[in-house]
């Protein structure tokens, strides 16, 4: 009996500490960020514009006042990539990574930082979202505004990253790597990503938390996500576990028949066999500003945001930890 009462006081204390450490994430600081990531002088941050290098550059910065690492002891937090720009019949831009390829040789940059773990540095998790969005356009447009901001979409999911980023920093006891991705030209076919995918050994990469458009209410209402995949993996119920108690739920993907698995950043990795998973709360079947020049930050519900955040934090404690290991995605079952 005393040796049971002994583990209770043991959780309840690790319960209690793991919730007093969410005053780390702060609402003031998730507001800050995610106002300037959406802000109209970002122009809509569209891969190869001065908007998206604008971006970029804020990020880096923000990665270097938290204190983390360079990718791979480099010299900078922009990891930046060549691919090649053709034009087709029809006058559009197609890109590829073949730089044998003829056409203009272009450059992108996704922003990396890193916080090396203690015990299992060579065991990654992965903390992402991306940081591009349509630019200018004049198409949907509302109030004559042609900036497409990406409030939501996903300046949301980047801000997102950023504070977790904060958090785990400041708490500084993870045993496994934690890297935290900005991804670029999400938007235009994902090459971000797939760049990315190319530096690590997906075995060694335990799981990836990618976030996608959380500055909305789900269709269940405050403090609930929804998980792409969740089938693929026990990553879900294994957060949603560390969540029992505190009034938040993940929930399986509502929208199947969206794909949304194969549409956002997640994807790269979880065809290598990756547990990676988008944590969302867009309503897909009727989401008002999706892709549109009204996804500003006045539609964003900012405070309930900020509750999705720490809810990932505590959920992802385990994986972080080192304790927890989700299942690997059988490959063989994704569409390709």
């Amino acid at each position: 009996m005393k040796h049971y009462f002994l583990i209770t006081l043991i959780l309840i204390s690790v319960n209690t500490y793991a919730q007093k450490s969410l005053n780390i994430i702060k609402l003031k600081e998730t507001k800050r960020i995610e106002t300037i990531l959406s802000a109209d002088d970002m122009l809509g941050r569209r891969a190869f514009s001065a908007g998206n290098e604008k971006a970029a550059a804020f990020i880096a910065s923000e990665f270097e006042k938290i204190g983390l690492q360079k990718w791979k002891g480099g010299d900078s937090y922009l990891q930046t990539f060549p691919m090649v720009k053709k034009t087709n019949a029809n006058n559009r831009s197609m890109f590829t990574f073949d730089l044998t390829q003829q056409g203009e040789q272009v450059k992108l940059s996704n922003v990396v930082g890193v916080i090396p773990g203690k015990s299992k540095p060579n065991e990654y998790v992965i903390f992402s979202g991306h940081f591009d969005h349509i630019g200018i356009s004049t198409r949907n447009m509302q109030n004559n505004d042609s900036i497409f901001n990406g409030a939501n979409d996903d300046a949301a999911g980047t801000t997102a990253m950023i504070m977790l980023a904060k958090y785990f920093k400041k708490l500084n006891n993870n045993e496994r790597t934690l890297v935290f991705a900005a991804f670029n030209a999400e938007e235009m076919g994902g090459f971000g990503a797939t760049y990315f995918s190319k530096q690590f050994d997906p075995a060694q990469v335990v799981a990836m938390f990618n976030i996608e458009m959380i500055g909305t209410e789900s269709k269940w209402g405050k403090n609930s996500a929804y998980i792409t995949g969740f089938e693929k993996t026990n990553m879900g119920e294994m957060l949603q576990k560390n969540l029992t108690g505190t009034g938040f739920e993940f929930h399986a993907d509502p929208y199947p028949d969206q794909q949304l698995f194969y549409r956002s950043d997640n994807a790269t990795l979880a065809r290598l066999g990756v547990p990676a998973h988008t944590i969302s709360t867009s309503k897909m079947d009727s989401e008002p500003n999706y892709h549109k020049a009204s996804d500003e930050i006045s539609t964003i519900d900012l405070k309930n945001m900020n509750e999705i955040i720490k809810a990932i934090a505590l959920s992802s404690r385990g994986i972080v930890a080192g304790t927890e290991t989700p299942t690997r995605v059988d490959t063989s079952s994704l569409k390709r």
